[in-house]
């Protein structure tokens, strides 16, 4: 049967109230913020939305309350060329919500949310056929049983499953056994793991569970990964940055059109990185979703690096551990 969705997303999503200040304050200070917005964002919500943006055909499974935040969040889903016959509507509940604040010197923000426990989705409220219909399932883990359904349906379907996480959740080992493409946030392997080079941890994470790719995100310095015991390390992209918001969340959309249009790994992470970093240059969780050729035409003009941001050792230590793994 020919696949119905390139990428069908099940998790999280949220509606954002961002507060822009000039600068953090130190601890226990007062600031005036100088701008207050809602903003529709999720972890899959917004990485979905970002596969639609690329061109793929995409549905998104979640629930979303009946309140303001809700109808935000249905309507930002409306004309963005997503599948919404999956958004689940719970009567009397509040959406999951986010006040962020946004340091408008560097764009970095603090994130203070909140989802209540009505939200969560259950692995009966996953169509079946869903799963099997898709090149690809994205999912984020937050409700670990339906996560693990769907994880184990696209595995005996052959369905490449794609996690974002970056919270440690007990038990998480039923949705991480059937996980082809771990991309984690950057201290998750640590933590999750207990060791403390990330190195360590992201070789431990593919030992055990045996995923094809684990990597992690490590913010404007970039991405990390390990694939059948080569290291790549992708440096961030310079950009005018107003907000961080989102960028992990884009990452992961691009990661997946990525490696659905056959790119090598290495590939797939400069891609990725110059998607999140697009996506920096306005404010909110889905700002600027980059197009396709907004994507291509900053890795054309970064070809010789000089507007990547590099990490040295990180670099190095990439090289060094890819050899220690080479002569283990």
């Amino acid at each position: 049967m020919r696949p119905v969705f390139d990428v069908l997303g099940i998790g999280l999503n949220a509606t954002d109230t961002l507060l822009l200040v000039e600068e953090f304050p130190p601890y226990a200070g007062k600031v005036p913020f100088r701008r207050e917005l809602l903003s529709p964002g999720g972890q899959v919500a917004t990485a979905i939305v970002a596969c639609s943006r690329l061109g793929l055909k995409t549905k998104y499974v979640g629930t979303v309350g009946d309140d303001l935040r809700g109808r935000i969040q249905r309507e930002s889903l409306q004309g963005t060329g997503v599948d919404t016959s999956g958004l689940i509507v719970r009567e009397g509940s509040l959406n999951q919500t986010a006040y962020i604040i946004i340091d408008e010197r560097t764009g970095e923000r603090t994130v203070l949310w909140q989802r209540p426990g009505s939200l969560r989705l259950e692995a009966s409220e996953i169509p079946y056929d869903d799963i099997l219909n898709a090149r690809m399932l994205h999912i984020d883990g937050y409700d670990i049983a339906a996560a693990a359904h769907a994880a184990r349906v696209a595995r005996r379907g052959g369905v490449p499953v794609s996690l974002d996480v970056d919270s440690v959740y007990p038990g998480f080992e039923c949705v991480l056994e059937n996980v082809d493409y771990l991309v984690a946030g950057s201290n998750w392997p640590l933590k999750w793991t207990g060791e403390t080079d990330p190195f360590v941890a992201l070789a431990r994470l593919q030992n055990e569970y045996g995923m094809r790719v684990a990597a992690m995100t490590l913010g404007h310095c970039g991405a990390l990964a390990l694939e059948r015991g080569r290291w790549y390390y992708s440096p961030g992209f310079q950009v005018t940055c107003a907000d961080t918001t989102g960028a992990g969340d884009v990452f992961h959309g691009a990661f997946c059109y990525a490696l659905l249009a056959g790119m090598q790994l290495g590939a797939a992470l400069d891609f990725s990185n110059a998607a999140a970093a697009l996506n920096c240059t306005e404010i909110g969780a889905r700002g600027h979703i980059p197009v396709l050729a907004e994507i291509e035409e900053l890795l054309r003009s970064t070809r010789d690096d000089t507007r990547r941001i590099s990490e040295p050792a990180a670099a190095g230590a990439a090289v060094r551990n890819a050899q220690l793994v080479q002569q283990n």
